[in-house]
């Protein structure tokens, strides 16, 4: 980096291209991010809309919801290595138009087995979206800097997704109808597409970022570290999906109404978002290791408070619960580049993503067990506890970080 940097001559040339390549990139893996999870969270939404309209089962909406969430993690890993045969940039543009095409789908639907076609193949395109988008933010990136604060932008960006494209279609649903609706956030995934293959930039297709990488890190990778960054990650994530099944039991229990569960779920949620963003580049001060010790120990501790502080008490500390309890996640995925081999960062995104969306699909099964058997606030409390796990973990991925690069 300092011998780049002393090359006065090159850098009035060659800087602005690379600017813009990083820009347009971080610009299109946001928005490809907020779009996918956005539409991901609608179906939220949807689903009680669904159940009266076609008289479903809670074990049918059970898979519907799965259908989606199974395609999406299990389908990760094939956009990853199909990536490097049709290219990153049309394969994420093709499965952001799945998405949309799913949608229109669905706003045609007349009973569950075209319902359930619709969400299937929207989970296929969703799928291409954590792996690709996230691997092109840090290719670029790298040669610039600034990659771990990028991916903290781009894991905000998916938060910010969440948040608004349900709202909408919550106000549409006041409007129009759930078919309109639905249709509109077809047309949104069609035109996403679009912006996607006009925003991504030629120079980012995976062949020329990796060449880039590998001038710029060449051959550095631990399999190890990544190994338990995954766990890490998986059981971040299983927590977080355990204790939101949980919380609003946990309020119901202290007396809080629909209004009352609502407004907590918003306070926890807009305090997760913000944790993203702040948490991504606390790792840049502190370390990752300090910073996920920092965050998953504060995690732990307020979870607990959470089981025994009266109402008002856990409101008032639900907006930190919400920003320990999601930061962790941009610190982690922040690791991913620097421990996966520059020609397999699709890959190890991929894995990534497929060990953290099943941990967080397994946990309510799991710990909804354990809480049918103990009760709620003692299957918190364990979640709470099995968080601690992370914390020799992180180290172990910290000694991944530190390893010296290998020279091929």
């Amino acid at each position: 980096m300092n011998a780049l940097n002393d090359e006065g001559p090159s850098l009035p040339v060659a800087q602005p291209a690379d600017t813009t390549v990083r820009r347009r990139s971080l610009i299109a893996g946001c928005g490809a991010h907020a779009v996918h999870d956005g539409l991901t969270d609608v179906i939220y939404v949807l689903l009680p809309i669904w159940q009266a309209q076609f008289a479903l089962s809670y074990a049918q909406i059970g898979l519907l919801r799965g259908a989606y969430s199974g395609m999406m993690a299990g389908f990760q890993l094939v956009a990853s290595r199909a990536a490097r045969r049709w290219g990153r940039a049309r394969l994420l543009v093709a499965g952001t138009a799945l998405a949309g095409l799913a949608y229109l789908l669905a706003g045609q639907a007349g009973g569950l087995s075209v319902l359930l076609m619709a969400l299937l193949l929207g989970g296929l395109g969703a799928s291409t979206q954590h792996p690709l988008a996230s691997s092109l933010i840090s290719d670029t990136h790298e040669a610039g800097g600034g990659v771990k604060q990028a991916l903290s932008q781009y894991n905000f960006a998916g938060d910010l997704g969440k948040t608004l494209l349900p709202g909408v279609v919550g106000l549409l649903l006041m409007l129009i109808s759930w078919r309109a609706s639905v249709t509109l956030m077809g047309l949104l995934g069609l035109i996403a597409a679009g912006l996607l293959w006009w925003l991504i930039p030629v120079q980012a297709e995976p062949a020329a970022a990796q060449g880039k990488a590998l001038t710029a890190n060449p051959g550095r990778g631990s399999v190890g570290g990544l190994r338990a960054l995954i766990l890490t990650g998986t059981l971040d994530s299983a927590v977080r999906m355990g204790f939101l099944t949980f919380l609003p039991f946990l309020l119901q229990d202290k007396g809080a109404g629909t209004a009352g569960i609502g407004l907590a779920l918003t306070m926890l949620f807009v305090g997760g978002a913000f944790g993203k963003l702040l948490c991504g580049y606390l790792g840049v001060r502190i370390g990752m290791m300090r910073t996920v010790w920092l965050t998953e120990f504060s995690t732990a501790v307020l979870i607990i408070m959470a089981v025994y502080l009266p109402f008002f008490g856990l409101m008032a500390i639900l907006p930190l619960l919400g920003l320990v309890l999601n930061g962790t996640s941009s610190v982690l995925y922040g690791a991913v580049p620097d421990l996966a081999s520059p020609g397999k960062r699709e890959q190890a995104f991929a894995v990534f993503y497929t060990g953290t969306i099943g941990g967080g699909a397994l946990a309510p099964v799991v710990f909804g067990h354990l809480g049918d058997i103990t009760g709620a606030p003692f299957a918190v409390i364990i979640l709470a506890t099995t968080l601690l796990l992370t914390l020799p973990l992180s180290w172990y991925v910290q000694k991944g970080l530190a390893a010296e690069p290998v020279v091929a």
